[in-house]
């Protein structure tokens, strides 16, 4: 059982939402080890074939993390450190995942909660949501998620300049700055969520796995080393018994049945 995050698994989606409403869904250490544990369980469990991150209610999907909180706890300097180290982690384990993940952006994402939605594999908003990096405004810098914002966004300069006046900008804007896949009227969020859930599981859960582990490690490459591992990677992905699977499944007109192996 939970206290912060609600988790549950249906039709093959594990899903995670935020449920801290009533302090916009910020991250608390009791949050941020929740989250850490059911990531880890989602992704050791066979019957889930992608995992859908989301925040309660309509307003925030995720405020950052709670450092009043931290802070009241009364807790020393290195024992907050140790729980801030902790939200690296969560990155590093989102980033090894053998499940892709969509992120349900259902209201606005700011400072650590924009970091979370960017980790995302898939980012999906509502029209009405902002997005930011407001820490400046309390004399803080968004460490920690500049390593993800920086790796997905298509305009540094841009994303600099809205951590250093914690400038929010829309929806539109943020899909612009690739920090954002789709962005849909409010009714229809959970339709189009549900639409690429539901086609990301009906694929081969070693292709799925091989291929995004691939995708993230050669981002950060050299150009023909790249190429060197991705050759590797195909050579294993044609091992796998689901390549078997989904060519016999085409010959033969039908549905494939996929082992994941």
């Amino acid at each position: 059982m939970y206290h912060a995050i609600i988790a549950e698994v249906k039709n093959k989606v594990g899903w995670i939402t935020l449920s801290r409403e009533e302090k916009r869904n910020a991250i608390s250490p009791t949050m941020m080890n929740e989250l850490l544990d059911a990531f880890r369980k989602y992704d050791d469990d066979a019957n889930i074939a992608v995992v859908v991150l989301t925040g309660a209610g309509d307003k925030v999907f995720c405020s950052g993390a709670d450092i009043g909180e931290s802070i009241a706890s009364g807790a020393s300097f290195v024992e907050r450190h140790e729980e801030q180290r902790k939200f690296a982690e969560l990155f590093k384990i989102i980033r090894g995942l053998k499940k892709p993940l969509i992120g349900r952006i259902n209201g606005h994402a700011m400072g650590g909660g924009l970091g979370l939605a960017s980790a995302c594999d898939i980012v999906i908003a509502a029209e009405d949501c902002k997005f930011g990096t407001p820490e400046v405004n309390v004399g803080l810098f968004p460490y920690i998620i500049m390593a993800t914002l920086l790796r997905v966004t298509s305009a540094p300069k841009r994303l600099l300049e809205m951590m250093l006046t914690g400038e929010r900008v829309d929806a539109p804007e943020a899909r612009q700055l690739g920090l954002v896949n789709h962005v849909v009227p409010r009714d229809q969020l959970d339709a189009k969520v549900d639409e690429i859930a539901r086609k990301i599981a009906k694929k081969s859960p070693a292709a799925l796995r091989l291929g995004r582990r691939a995708f993230y490690t050669m981002r950060d490459m050299e150009y023909e080393k790249a190429l060197e591992y991705l050759s590797s990677m195909l050579a294993i992905n044609t091992m796998a018994e689901d390549v078997a699977e989904g060519i016999a499944s085409f010959m033969e007109k039908r549905e494939p049945l996929w082992k994941g192996k």
